[in-house]
């Protein structure tokens, strides 16, 4: 499977997003709609901002008991979606009957991708407020083995993390890194990050870039130059 950008529209009502989007006249890039978006326009922004042609990762990170996780994600296999995720953290029972609810009759579904731990964590929130002591590489290699036992397409960790993770489960197992951002940009509110140049090095498989292409000046040259480092 090829590398790709997947653009983070962090926005809070659909002309935001409708209005950033129509910037990309050629290119229609890959698209995260989150939580403020999608909690501001429901299902409906899916719709339209898959009727542009851009593929979709829905970012709402399902965490619940199993049954509740596997409703959800049958609702959502009948939606206009590439890329779905869950938190790692929900157990295997719970990743196991997302990708069943994900599925569709005929086998398809979007990719289903498990949150190791959120790149806004470093390892003294992670033993202080979360009371798990065992090293960051450690942690995010036993819920990225956990999500491939489940069936899982991959996990979504730390550019830093990417490598490690292929190395314990392969190669086709994807690495969905968010935390990136250009060499001069401030790293803000994430603790883990690198350039998209070097999550290419480590090994990422997508790279989730909002603030330096949604904020930016010229957010098309910006985007045309994550795709230039990232993938040449």
């Amino acid at each position: 499977m090829g590398k790709d950008v997947i653009v983070a529209c962090d926005f809070s009502n659909k002309e935001e997003v409708i209005g950033f989007l129509s910037k990309f006249k050629e290119e229609k890039p890959f698209v995260k709609i989150g939580m403020e978006l999608f909690y501001g326009e429901g299902p409906e922004i899916v719709k339209i901002i898959s009727s542009m042609g851009h593929k979709i990762f829905l970012d709402l990170k399902l965490h619940d008991i199993p049954n509740t996780v596997y409703k959800a994600m049958r609702v959502l296999s009948a939606w206009p979606i590439d890329m779905v995720n869950v938190h790692a953290a929900g157990t295997l029972p719970m990743m196991e009957a997302a990708l069943q609810g994900l599925t569709r009759h005929d086998g398809t579904r979007p990719l289903l991708v498990a949150v190791t731990q959120l790149t806004s964590t470093d390892r003294e929130r992670m033993k202080s407020d979360i009371l798990i002591d065992r090293p960051m590489e450690e942690v995010v290699i036993h819920y990225a083995r956990c999500a491939k036992k489940a069936g899982l397409d991959g996990v979504v960790c730390s550019p830093l993390e990417a490598g490690m993770v292929h190395d314990a489960c392969g190669k086709e197992f994807l690495t969905v890194t968010p935390g990136v951002r250009f060499a001069e940009n401030d790293a803000g509110d994430q603790k883990r990050v690198t350039s998209p140049a070097m999550a290419r090095v480590l090994g990422s498989d997508y790279i989730v870039v909002g603030r330096p292409v949604t904020l930016a000046e010229d957010p098309l040259e910006a985007y045309r130059r994550c795709i230039r480092e990232f993938i040449g």
